[in-house]
């Protein structure tokens, strides 16, 4: 086993898809989970000696051997939770840049196109995170 840190938004860069098996359990966070991470978030975002925020380990496996051509598949042992409330932090900031008609460095097009899909991709391929029927 080999353990690597990285940043989230660079973990998710790179066409990629996460697929959280059917044996993992469903989402479950509480809105107190949520508003805690996203507290979390913000003090971390507003003090400049804070590098960055721990948010835990995602601990994943290549699904199996691929093409050259073929998204690479991980599936999620470890961490599902926060990778989803992570992507719907995401896409809720997306949302907020594109509805506040303000310029901003960072635009809800390219939240999508790097974070949250495989913008190249179509079909089964499309999103980078891809959740249990249940």
């Amino acid at each position: 086993m080999k353990a690597s840190e990285t940043n989230f938004l660079k973990f998710l860069q790179g066409t990629k898809q996460f697929i959280i098996p059917i044996y993992q359990r469903k989402y479950s966070w509480t809105i107190e989970q949520c508003k805690q991470l996203w507290h979390d978030i913000l003090r971390a975002s507003k003090d400049d000696e804070v590098k960055g925020h721990f948010v835990g380990s995602i601990v994943y496996i290549e699904k199996g051997l691929y093409q050259i051509s073929a998204v690479p598949q991980l599936l999620v042992i470890d961490g599902q939770q926060r990778m989803t409330t992570l992507s719907l932090v995401l896409l809720a900031l997306g949302r907020a840049i594109k509805d506040s008609n303000e310029p901003h460095e960072i635009t809800s097009r390219k939240i999508k196109n790097y974070y949250l899909v495989n913008n190249d991709e179509e079909d089964d391929y499309y999103h980078k995170l891809l959740l249990t029927q249940t």
